[in-house]
């Protein structure tokens, strides 16, 4: 109660010192530094984890076998234990509550996707920790303003200030966090928006650099200049890295499908922890977040992804056979991820995305040199590829470009970043019009967009339009009761409902205006003579796109809502649009 009043207290004082616009900006940098915590947490812990895990390696290598397994295992055993919620594809849950849940997040969300996480990830799951903190920060901004008692509009923006503060922080990349809101959040591009996104992931950075130091994330050294004597190769590359990106996005969903169709828990953990397990045996790179292998691949010594491997023994760091070993750790990268989410493991695939993207470009310009044609760096390509994979795996090239270029030091290579992120992006936007993010919300009409009038309506919902002061009539009662019914009525629709609330039909006046004076039918006739059954209903949870299609389909003003076959209510066009509207002047307003 005294934590209540001191809160009471605070937002007394704020209404009378502190306008709206004043007072978030605090807390965006309060937003910050909490997100730049929860990195340093995060990012700390798990390669603690990891670290303590790989010392066992050396002495016992077929523990490479259970890790993964013990680390999924241990994931669920918490989750359903001490969170009791999906906390899964951490992304996907913010757009989530975005577009249907007015930007509310769960206090759990501040913290259980990082303990997940550092278990999943330290024990070798081949997945990111950047889908869970990019959460907890959402949710942290999310519960900020909640307290601060905001509506929805702010709630949002600062949402998305924990997100963008979340990517900086973990990555020290101020600006890779701003654009990811604006990109992939899809957070209006307005200096009212602008301003605190930058305020929250500048404060993160500094924080986080505090602790972790302020050197970059990748050391890469430009050996090669770009040239535009190179820029085919860098288009090719663009469409090679769709290409994979589209692999990895069907891939994805493909394995997660077919894991999960094992109902129990726990089988599905040893199934796919131990399909997972055997894979990291085989290529050692798969285990964990990959980024030791990236680092690899950009300081110019490839030849470490052979150590512990059994394909040491007969393969170098030259020739085909090596070109071999690399596409088959690309190949296995994708499904051993799946693998991971799908069992029950917390990660996400950002860094996979990265370390597939790396080997992706060192493969291609090996190939290319392969031919004696032209000399290109396998290690700027190696760099440029990571760009080309994030743009296509989560398409935002704005994001791929200066998040690559910020965590590697990288902006002499802006130029290629840009052609291969953008070719990329357009490569597997062709085939695939939704990320690995936003499909399934695409699929159930839940996905706000950068289109204002579609993001309106995607915030819309059955509940917020429905009427409730139509008279409901019984399938029995007369004729003559009915007209006493409408003469009270305001409305020109009757809807026929049995005892149990079952919806039957309506009873619309213009049915019975011309009979409604013949009182010698007022006993004859029953209103289940007189109703109709209209062409369509409305379910209660019908998105607002189905509904408004179902209006175009018949061409009626008003349609029944039922929920599991019982009435609710009706839905009418003129409601919707006179909602719609004040919605759209409320969204627009800066």
């Amino acid at each position: 109660m005294a934590n209540r009043t001191r809160l009471d207290k605070l937002l007394i004082w704020r209404s009378r010192y502190l306008d709206d616009k004043h007072f978030v900006l605090i807390l965006c940098v309060v937003i910050g530094i909490l997100a730049a915590m929860a990195a340093v947490i995060l990012k700390t812990s798990v390669h603690y984890v990891e670290a303590w895990v790989r010392s066992i390696r050396p002495t016992e290598n077929w523990l490479m076998l259970i890790f993964p397994v013990i680390g999924i295992l241990l994931t669920v055993l918490y989750v359903r234990t001490f969170v009791k919620d999906n906390i899964g594809h951490g992304v996907s849950r913010i757009l989530y509550a975005i577009s249907r849940n007015k930007a509310v997040m769960k206090v759990h969300n501040m913290w259980s996707s990082m303990v997940a996480c550092t278990i999943t990830a330290g024990f070798g799951g081949s997945v990111g920790m950047e889908a869970p903190i990019v959460a907890t920060g959402a949710a942290i901004g999310s519960n900020v303003a909640q307290k601060s008692k905001l509506g929805f509009k702010r709630t949002t923006l600062l949402v998305g200030c924990g997100a963008a503060a979340a990517i900086a922080a973990i990555f020290k990349a101020p600006i890779a966090g701003l654009i990811f809101a604006l990109e992939v959040l899809m957070l209006d591009l307005t200096m009212a928006s602008i301003i605190p996104l930058l305020i929250a992931a500048v404060t993160a950075t500094l924080f986080s650099s505090i602790f972790l130091g302020d050197q970059i994330e990748f050391y890469f050294t430009l050996k090669d200049p770009f040239t535009f004597g190179h820029f085919p190769f860098y288009i090719l590359l663009g469409i090679v890295a769709g290409g994979v990106s589209l692999y990895f996005t069907r891939m994805n969903a493909r394995v997660e499908k077919h894991i999960k169709k094992v109902e129990q828990p726990y089988k599905r953990v040893l199934i796919g922890g131990g399909i997972l397990g055997i894979l990291i045996f085989l290529f050692p790179p798969l285990f964990g977040e990959g980024y030791i292998t990236m680092r690899a691949m950009l300081s110019g010594q490839p030849e470490d992804l052979l150590l512990d491997s059994i394909w040491g023994f007969f393969v170098d760091d030259t020739g085909f056979l090596f070109i071999g070993f690399l596409i088959m750790v690309l190949f296995f990268k994708a499904i051993a991820t799946s693998l991971t989410t799908g069992s029950g493991g917390i990660g996400g695939v950002f860094a996979p995305s990265l370390f597939m993207g790396g080997i992706t470009g060192f493969v291609f310009a090996r190939l290319v040199n392969s031919l004696n044609w032209v000399k290109i760096s396998e290690y700027n390509f190696a760099l440029v590829g990571m760009a080309g994979l994030i743009a296509g795996v989560i398409h935002a090239p704005l994001t791929a470009i200066f998040l690559i270029a910020e965590i590697t030091g990288g902006y002499e290579l802006f130029v290629p970043l840009i052609i291969t992120a953008s070719i990329s992006y357009l490569t597997v936007r062709y085939f695939e019009p939704h990320s690995l993010y936003t499909k399934k919300l695409a699929e159930r009409g839940e996905l706000i967009t950068h289109h204002k009038d579609q993001a309106v309506l995607t915030l819309l919902n059955v509940e917020s339009v429905i009427e409730t002061n139509l008279t409901p009539v019984a399938p029995d009662q007369t004729l003559g009761e009915l007209v006493k019914v409408i003469a009270k009525s305001t409305r020109n629709i009757f809807p026929v409902i049995d005892k149990d609330n079952n919806f039957l039909g309506i009873v619309p006046l213009d049915e019975v205006r011309e009979i409604m004076f013949e009182r010698d039918k007022y006993d004859k006739l029953k209103v289940r003579e007189l109703m109709i059954i209209p062409p369509k209903k409305v379910d209660l949870h019908d998105s607002m796109d189905t509904v408004m299609k179902k209006f175009r389909d018949t061409g009626l003003w008003n349609l029944p809502v039922v929920d599991e076959g019982k009435y609710m209510g009706f839905v009418s066009r003129s409601n919707v649009f006179n909602v719609y509207r004040k919605m759209l002047i409320e969204f627009s307003e800066e």
